[in-house]
């Protein structure tokens, strides 16, 4: 069997060398697009969990908001389901997806063709909404921690130039590596837990000291809602309000490849790989579970519930709160820095989702310029964006939050329904129907926080649309591109190839296969021979090549040799006919160093209607295309396969 690799790196200036450091242009499936650094699993936690984590910073005071003296049974339901619902569902996903394309590429094989093609892309559109608002909203956020605490006030009406500076400081870290990304991320998470640690410890210390402020929540929660049934029942329909607190799961899964594995792992089968990372989700919802539930609590006993409100002391912010209270302004502003930068950088796992995700099928598809697999371009795309994002909401944390949350709550509702669509298809029951009830509870708070926070959907419908308009407008303008990388033959068609060669010319007529059978292939040969002139006794070879899925974009050809009376056949399945043929005349020529003349019959009918039907389905006029296709390929014409068409 040979194999040939057409190389076609591009050339670059000392600009776009920098642009493209580590690019290689190569089509792949998304398990081979694995090229960062591994690390151990606890330090890429850290890398989600300045997501994960940070949420500390305003989620107990959004279940306190939203559930007032119930915020503690209501955050418990929050556990209950991440541990129980979402922690085994993405332990799943992290077995059956490992390789960094999260729960998307679970959904991707339910659809074939372009309505596969379609769903990947809207749910590519929700994961972007979801890590771009994730990192607008973050620096928004952090940027309300330094304008309320008491030593920086006087920084009032400078949030959007505060906020575009630390989007921008959270760019250039990318735009000088994933490793600077991760030592960062370890620090101040480290540090963010500890301070967290300090500060709940703190308000346990004091509810101990005075048992009535026990008494009085209790109190309170008995007159809101009057029995324990009741309460739980609450909890439960304010679930979606406090769902925010789930963000990191997708991100821990989909930044899987930066998770070392052990030495015995292979791409096919990394299994160190997938226990780390499930060890690296069940640690995260551990730790974030523990500190959700105390932080909730002592928030809810001794924070006066109008504290809360917007323009409260603790709107946003109740931690901190607490922290200059009990523990001074000095540890109060080390709590504030610590919760801007973890807070900042909570964008970091989102973009490392970005630049893990976005390789992984758009170039893939064809839908993305090829140097979309390069970090450091789309790192600059993706900041731009927020930029523009953000000054469209000016900034403010409020006007985000519904994106945010639909953005997040799709994505995990998607994984749910791929997971329990895996567990049927496995013919597993019990984890059908427990699978199943977890999306269903997701399904409904999804439901329930589009119809609460409308405009949240339409911003996620912005960002698909843009993403299938970009999409196919790349697509369109990479059609005539060379897009098979490796060609592969095997004995039979290597040996047919060898003694065409020895004949003289080396001659192919393009066939399109009807009945594969001696009179079919003796025909189109005299035909062929009469339109174009073929020398008569010249050896002449059939290629034939069938399209399997045009929605793909290009894959390594596999052509195979046959012999069907007296007639030399080589036969290829590609998504795409004159991009095929174009590869396959190239490793001729490399493989005989002979000149291939390719001879196709001539094509009638309406030039648009074929242009269509070449993106569409792979086909069209298929001798024009192939001409462009080795013209681009080739710019030398001394060198280029010649085209006949008769």
């Amino acid at each position: 069997m040979a194999t040939s690799s057409i190389d076609t790196t591009p050339s670059a200036s000392p600009l776009k060398d920098w642009l493209l450091k580590g690019y290689t242009r190569k089509v792949e499936g998304p398990h081979t697009q694995e090229g960062h650094h591994q690390h151990p699993w606890w330090q890429v936690m850290c890398l989600t969990g300045v997501d994960y984590f940070s949420t500390l910073g305003y989620q107990p005071g959004i279940a306190a908001l939203a559930a007032g003296a119930l915020s503690p049974i209501a955050t418990l339901i929050l556990i209950l389901i991440t541990l129980f619902g979402a922690l085994p569902m993405y332990k799943r996903v992290a077995a059956e997806s490992p390789h960094g394309d999260g729960s998307i590429s679970m959904l991707e094989n339910l659809l074939k063709w372009w309505q596969g093609k379609f769903l990947v892309l809207c749910l590519i559109g929700f994961v972007a909404t979801g890590f771009v608002i994730t990192i607008t909203l973050s620096a928004a956020d952090a940027t309300a921690h330094v304008t309320e605490n008491p030593y920086t006030d006087f920084l009032h009406g400078f949030e959007v130039p505060i906020t575009l500076a630390l989007i921008g400081l959270l760019g250039a870290v990318f735009l000088k590596g994933f490793n600077e990304a991760i030592g960062i991320a370890v620090v101040l998470v480290i540090a963010y837990i500890l301070l967290n640690v300090v500060v709940v410890i703190t308000g346990m210390v004091q509810i101990a000291q005075d048992p009535g402020l026990v008494s009085n929540w209790q109190d309170s929660l008995f007159e809101e809602h009057g029995n324990p049934v009741l309460m739980v029942a609450a909890a439960l329909l304010l679930f979606p309000k406090l769902a925010l607190g789930l963000s990191g799961f997708e991100t821990g899964v989909v930044v899987m490849p930066l998770v070392k594995g052990n030495p015995t792992d292979t791409p096919q089968h990394p299994a160190g790989r997938i226990r780390n990372a499930q060890k690296l989700l069940t640690a995260a919802a551990l730790i974030m579970s523990v500190l959700l539930l105390f932080s909730s609590f002592v928030t809810t006993v001794l924070i006066p519930a109008e504290e809360f409100e917007e323009g409260g002391e603790a709107s946003g912010r109740a931690l901190a709160f607490l922290a200059h209270e009990y523990l001074g302004d000095l540890f109060g502003t080390l709590y504030d820095i610590s919760t801007i930068f973890i807070l900042w950088f909570a964008g970091a796992s989102a973009m490392a989702g970005l630049l893990n995700i976005v390789p992984r099928y758009l170039p893939r598809y064809g839908m993305a310029p090829d140097w979309a697999r390069a970090t450091r371009p789309l790192v600059l795309i993706f900041t731009l964006i927020c930029f523009v994002v953000t000054i469209f909401f000016r900034a403010d944390v409020n006007a985000q939050a519904g994106a945010y949350a639909t953005g997040v709550l799709a994505v995990i509702t998607s994984a749910t329904i791929a997971v329990t669509l895996s567990a049927r298809r496995r013919r597993q029951p019990r984890a059908t129907v427990g699978f199943g009830l977890v999306a269903v509870i997701f399904v409904y708070t999804t439901a329930i926080t589009v119809v609460q926070q409308f405009e949240g959907l339409l911003i996620a419908i912005v960002f698909i649309i843009a993403i299938i308009v970009t999409s196919l407008v790349s697509r369109v303008w990479r059609t005539t591109e060379l897009r098979a990388q490796d060609v592969v033959l095997d004995e039979t068609a290597q040996r047919l190839i060898d003694e065409a060669a020895q004949d003289g010319a080396l001659r192919i007529i393009a066939n399109h296969p009807d009945e594969r059978d001696s009179r079919e292939y003796l025909l189109k040969e005299r035909e062929q021979r009469e339109d174009n002139h073929i020398p008569p006794g010249g050896h002449v070879l059939f290629l034939e090549v069938t399209v399997r899925d045009a929605s793909d974009f290009a894959s390594t050809l596999h052509v195979t040799g046959e012999q069907i009376g007296g007639h030399c056949i080589l036969r290829a399945e590609s998504p795409s006919v004159p991009n095929a043929i174009a590869a396959i005349l190239l490793k001729l020529r490399d493989q005989t160093g002979k000149q291939p003349h390719a001879y196709f019959g001539w094509t009638e009918g309406n030039p648009l209607k074929y242009l269509a039907r070449y993106i569409l389905f792979g086909e069209g006029d298929i001798a024009p295309v192939t001409h462009e296709v080795l013209r681009k390929a080739e710019p030398d014409p001394e060198q280029r396969p010649a085209i006949h068409v008769g």
